[in-house]
């Protein structure tokens, strides 16, 4: 009877770990899943191994009327939400579509900043779990996803580069991002969010 019970009980805590990290394949949002109001806000922090703070703030992104249709703030500017709902054409994206645990795909962004500086990150990413994740903005279902790799610009600068986004999708949206590159430490967190 004792063995039956150890048995029982080893069975559903087993069950209950593979319901937390068990996913769907999540397809990416759409114009629809937006709505007018919805809000975003994440803080920021950016420190070196020595210290110094090179980024501290907050960051907000709302769905406004936007010359009658959906647009979201960010920053000063204002851009159609068909913008960042529109299938990315690239064969290394920052989100591979659908997510799911065990997805791997290569990420690579070239850039160039306000003051003509370019770059490029290249990095390998995977969909670690899926589980419930706690930031301040509250509790979400979330996708870990680890990206390693490298960010070198025209300026001589190369660092290798870690980085674990949570990505939320009744969000539509990461919840956390923790970044280390070369001697710097970053990390953002959804502090607000609201429909």
């Amino acid at each position: 009877m004792k063995n039956r019970f150890i048995i029982l009980f080893v069975l559903i805590i087993l069950s209950a770990c593979n319901h937390k990290t068990k996913s769907r394949a999540y397809q990416q949002p759409t114009l629809t899943d937006y709505t007018i109001g919805e809000k975003w806000v994440w803080k920021y922090k950016g420190v070196t191994t020595e210290g110094e703070v090179r980024s501290n703030g907050t960051d907000t992104r709302e769905i406004v009327d936007f010359k009658g249709n959906l647009g979201i703030t960010i920053g000063k500017d204002t851009i159609p939400v068909t913008e960042i709902v529109k299938p990315e054409e690239s064969k290394t994206p920052k989100y591979d579509w659908p997510l799911k645990v065990g997805k791997k795909w290569k990420y690579e962004n070239n850039w160039t900043s306000q003051d003509g500086t370019t770059g490029k990150q290249s990095q390998n990413a995977e969909v670690l779990s899926y589980q419930e994740e706690t930031v301040e903005a509250g509790t979400f279902m979330a996708y870990t996803i680890k990206y390693t790799g490298k960010t070198t610009n025209s300026r001589g600068y190369s660092a290798d580069e870690t980085e674990i986004w949570l990505y939320a999708p009744d969000v539509k949206n990461f919840i956390k991002l923790t970044q280390n590159q070369g001697d710097f430490h970053y990390v953002e967190e959804l502090i607000e969010y609201s429909k």
